[in-house]
């Protein structure tokens, strides 16, 4: 590897209990589901040298045991967490479709505008992703690092990495324990990202 490239692989975190809705930032822990949709993703695989995690418990507690079993250094960013859904956060999808057939199309559709009641702004999100995204590259340049985080944030980083308009980001599928890799060549805004993978396995 060269001195200056750095490799993330980001992993989306398994099923939560109470299954899938649209969550954001309640902190539901991962199910026995969940739980066993990581280890299996991650496997007896150890290639990084530091985790880096969302502070959401079905995030974090995954984070701390991977960390503990590995011997691997671990830190916590609270930039990493999922969007806010505002109103949609608890609710699943039949939910909402029940009061608005039509109202999750117009969102994926344009996701920027048609957002929930009380929602954190696509753009704002997009922002507090990417900062915290440049101070990882920047805290870790040459090593090769787990961040354990969500769709939506993978999503954003996927924006930044391939210049991607935010308006299409939710034509990207992120599964639970879906895994990404990405090497960065450089630090800062200069950087040069390159995807390796995406829904891929170790």
């Amino acid at each position: 590897m060269l001195k200056n490239t750095t490799t993330v692989d980001l992993i989306r975190h398994g099923e939560p209990v109470g299954g899938r809705k649209y969550r954001g930032q309640l902190d539901d822990p991962l199910s026995e589901k969940g739980w066993q949709q990581m280890r299996s993703a991650v496997g007896e695989h150890c290639p990084w040298q530091h985790i880096v995690s969302s502070p959401l418990k079905r995030c974090q507690a995954f984070a701390r045991e991977l960390s503990d079993t590995r011997d691997l250094p671990l830190s916590f960013d609270e930039r990493f967490m999922e969007v806010r859904f505002g109103v949609w956060e608890g609710k699943t999808a039949e939910q909402l479709r029940a009061e608005d057939p039509q109202v999750i199309e117009r969102f994926k559709r344009d996701p920027m505008n048609q957002r929930p009641q009380g929602a954190e702004p696509l753009n704002d999100f997009f922002a507090r992703v990417r900062a915290a995204w440049l101070d990882l590259i920047a805290a870790h340049a040459g090593k090769h690092v787990l961040l354990v985080c969500h769709a939506g944030v993978i999503r954003m980083v996927l924006a930044n990495a391939l210049n991607l308009p935010l308006v299409n980001t939710y034509r990207i599928d992120v599964p639970s324990a879906g895994m990404t890799r990405i090497k960065v060549h450089g630090v800062g805004e200069d950087a040069q990202h390159q995807l390796i993978f995406h829904h891929g396995t170790l």
